[in-house]
C-alpha cells in the first residue's frame, strides 16, 4: 500500500466534493473548500477518526470493503475507484454486472431526492442504495446477500417479495419481470451472471419458465404502479427512469399526482422515513 498517495487522494478527492454534490446545505458559516472530513465519513460508513488516520497516511492497510466503501462516499468514477483500490494495495475488483460500485451520475440525482422514494438497482435487479422514503415505501432491500440479492430472483422464489403490490397486479408483474431479464440476458450473452441468473431460475421456478417459454420482449409497466403497504395501504405511483448504460445501473424516481390520496399517503411515508432515520441516529 502506497499509504502517502492513497491519503494524498483521498483527501483531495474529499476537497473536490461539494456539499451539493451530496445534497447536503452548504450554511452561511462553512469554511471548509470542500467535504468535511466528517461528512465522507459519514457517507463511507466508518469513523472520521479512521479517516483523518488514512489521510495522514498513518492508519493500517484498509480492507477491499472499506475502499469500496470510501470510493463511494466519494463518489468515484470507475477509473478513479480502481486507482484508489490499487494505492491501497489491493486488485480492483473486476467490472461485473453485480458490481457494488454505483454509478456517480446517479448517486448525484439521488442525493438531491432525500424525502423522495428512490433507489438504485444493478443488472441483475439489486438494489443498491436507497433514500429513507423508499425504506418507508418498499422496505429495506439491500439487506439481501447471495441469490437473494436480485429482485428478479425474490420475485419468483420468495412470495414475501410480492406482499407490497396487489394481487391482481402478480401475473403482470412476472411477465415483466421475465421479458427485463430476458433482455439483460441477451444483452449480457452467454457465460454472463445474467445468464447464471436465467438457468438457475429455470431450474428453481416452475412460473418463471412458464413465464421464460412466453418469449415476451419489451413488456412494461404502465403508467402507475400500485402498492399495498401496511402503514398507509394502496397507493398509485409514477416510476421514472433512469439510465447508465455504462454501468447498466436504473434510478428509479416514485412520485404522485399532486392532490390525491396517494399523493397525501406518500407524503406520510416520507414523514415516516424522516423519523425512522432520526431513530437511528439517537445514541444509544
Amino acid at each position: 500500500m502506497d499509504t502517502a498517495a492513497f491519503g494524498d487522494f483521498v483527501r483531495t478527492r474529499r476537497a473536490a466534493l461539494q456539499p451539493e454534490d451530496v445534497g447536503l446545505r452548504r450554511g452561511p458559516r462553512r469554511r471548509t473548500s470542500g467535504l468535511r472530513r466528517e461528512e465522507v465519513a459519514e457517507l463511507s460508513g466508518m469513523s472520521a477518526d479512521y479517516l483523518a488516520r488514512l489521510e495522514r497516511g498513518s492508519g493500517l492497510q484498509p480492507s477491499e470493503q472499506m475502499v469500496a466503501a470510501l470510493a463511494r462516499g466519494l463518489r468515484l468514477t470507475l477509473a478513479e475507484r480502481d486507482h484508489l483500490f490499487l494505492l491501497a494495495g489491493h486488485r480492483p475488483p473486476g467490472r461485473a454486472l453485480s458490481s457494488d460500485h454505483v454509478s456517480p451520475g446517479l448517486m448525484r440525482i439521488l442525493d438531491r431526492l432525500a424525502d423522495t422514494p428512490a433507489e438504485i438497482l444493478g443488472a441483475l435487479g439489486d438494489t443498491l442504495v436507497q433514500t429513507d422514503s423508499a425504506v418507508a415505501l418498499l422496505g429495506e432491500q439491500t439487506k439481501h446477500t447471495g441469490a437473494a440479492r436480485s429482485g428478479y430472483y425474490r420475485w419468483f422464489t420468495d412470495p414475501s417479495s410480492r406482499s407490497i403490490y396487489p394481487a391482481d397486479d402478480h401475473e403482470h408483474h412476472s411477465r415483466v419481470r421475465a421479458a427485463q431479464l430476458r433482455a439483460a440476458a441477451a444483452q449480457a450473452g452467454p457465460g454472463s451472471e445474467v445468464a447464471a441468473l436465467v438457468d438457475r431460475l429455470l431450474d428453481e421456478s416452475a412460473e418463471f419458465r412458464a413465464m421464460w417459454e412466453l418469449g415476451g420482449v419489451g413488456l412494461r409497466y404502465t403508467d402507475e404502479k400500485r402498492f399495498v403497504h401496511p402503514e398507509v395501504g394502496e397507493l398509485s405511483l409514477h416510476c421514472q427512469v433512469v439510465l447508465d448504460p455504462d454501468q447498466w445501473q436504473s434510478l428509479l424516481v416514485f412520485t404522485a399526482t399532486p392532490g390525491t390520496p396517494s399523493a397525501d399517503k406518500l407524503a406520510l411515508l416520507t414523514v415516516l422515513g424522516a423519523q425512522r432515520l432520526a431513530a437511528r441516529h439517537q445514541p444509544v
